[in-house]
């Protein structure tokens, strides 16, 4: 089974309500999407959203990229030589994480149909279900905890608050949602790189004396402070800490680590680059005692539902899911082999990704 060809487009989906973070506000998934056509007439699909504030990569960037290069260089190619596969496509061109994340999907889903299984199976096996919290947009207190309660009644049993704006009001914006929900679902603290460690070190101070019992508190500092994290770590919080944007790559982790600077990592495809690296990365930090959580952008079903795949291949170390992009959306028009039910998703047996159809894409040709 040879690539013979391949087309882009674009994947627009209106969400459920805007996406707020300390970086960005978004009211619609539009993300680029590369589907790779074989001889025997399968197809292989990837996405990849444009996320500039992290990844540096806009939605222009990631087409040129597939559309002029990642593209063109897998015509010709064997989809089962998947090793190989990927390393043409880390080694085309420097960055741009998202677009080779994207050729790396749609070459995974290949993979796995030339060998008649799904993604995770041919991954490894795992369990074909999971439940990922749900991410609470950064609003007024009363939205926030209005937006918790809808969240615990549509079957989320753990909760992404959003913060990293101002340590002054996220310290009482915490502490009131906290009285609000806890029991009732995890909770994590996401601060998008809003805080000092030093400013991290306090609010952590306060919320422990408190007895509050947050899952996790991720990437309070900027991705370059390694220090900063370490620091973090160093107080003995009660409340683990887990990086996000310090830790793109398998290099950035071995660092992380070396520092005692995370006690967990969070792994996204868009920021390694594509399943070849995560994948690299879940299993460095299965051999040191590290766990991670599987996360996401703001993306659709298509590179959402290859992330799933992986967490459940790799359900030992990758403890925690954050794959909220489908439910965050108003709906899902990928017919694929993951469901995304409110919190629970499940992989059916359909060979690769198992999409079908996919509405909502706007084919370039």
């Amino acid at each position: 089974m040879r690539i013979r060809g391949f087309r882009t487009g674009l994947l627009h989906i209106p969400l459920r309500t805007p996406f707020k973070t300390a970086l960005r506000t978004v009211e619609a998934i539009e993300d680029a999407v590369i589907c790779f056509e074989t001889d025997s007439g399968a197809r292989g699909y990837g996405e990849a959203p444009p996320t500039v504030a992290i990844t540096g990569d806009s939605l222009e960037g990631i087409l040129s990229a597939l559309q002029g290069i990642l593209g063109p260089a897998m015509i010709g190619r064997d989809v089962r030589e998947i090793a190989g596969n990927c390393g043409i496509v880390q080694s085309a061109l420097p960055k741009n994480t998202s677009a080779k994340a994207a050729a790396e999907i749609a070459l995974y889903d290949l993979y796995a149909q030339s060998l008649g299984l799904p993604l995770f199976q041919a991954l490894g096996g795992g369990t074909p279900r999971l439940l990922t919290d749900l991410t609470i947009s950064v609003n007024d207190v009363p939205t926030m905890i209005a937006d918790c309660e809808s969240a615990i009644a549509r079957g989320f049993t753990a909760l992404k608050i959003k913060v990293g704006k101002d340590p002054e009001t996220d310290v009482p914006r915490l502490q009131a949602i906290h009285r609000a929900v806890a029991g009732r679902a995890l909770l994590r603290i996401d601060a998008n790189q809003g805080w000092t460690a030093d400013q991290t070190i306090r609010t952590l101070r306060i919320l422990d004396a408190a007895g509050m019992d947050f899952d996790l508190i991720e990437q309070p500092v900027s991705a370059a402070d390694v220090m900063g994290m370490q620091a973090i770590k160093a107080a003995g919080s009660r409340i683990p800490l887990m990086a996000d944007e310090s830790a793109f790559d398998l290099d950035q982790v071995k660092t992380l680590h070396a520092a005692s600077a995370a006690d967990i990592i969070n792994i996204k495809l868009m920021k390694s680059g594509g399943l070849s690296n995560a994948l690299a990365i879940a299993d460095y930090c299965a051999g040191q005692d590290l766990s991670c959580m599987m996360g996401c952008m703001l993306e659709g079903s298509i590179s959402a539902g290859a992330a799933a795949h992986l967490a459940a291949a790799r359900s030992g170390v990758i403890t925690r899911i954050d794959l909220d992009g489908p439910s965050l959306a108003a709906f899902d028009p990928i017919d694929g082999n993951v469901r995304f039910d409110d919190a629970v998703i499940t992989v059916s047996d359909r060979p690769g990704l198992g999409i079908h159809s996919s509405a909502n894409i706007t084919w370039f040709d």
